[in-house]
């Protein structure tokens, strides 16, 4: 990329290649993402909750609770 540049060659020689340093930082942080967000596939198989019926377009969000009031 820098061939023959003698301005990046020396900043180089001060600082050190901080393009291939970042660029190796940066492929060892994807890995280590990659690998923790990948499923717990070496335990088995992952158990999983029972389907809870709720209103359509309620998604993720959880119902609202009167002050007082228990979760049935």
């Amino acid at each position: 990329m820098f061939q023959d540049s003698p301005i990046y060659d020396r900043l180089v020689a001060e600082r050190g290649d901080v393009p291939t340093q970042a660029r190796r930082e940066a492929e060892r942080v994807s890995r280590e993402l990659e690998y923790a967000m990948r499923p717990l596939q070496s335990f088995g198989s992952v158990p999983v909750a029972p389907e809870r019926h709720s209103s359509p377009g309620a998604g993720w969000q959880r119902t609202a609770l009167l002050p007082g009031s228990l979760p049935h």
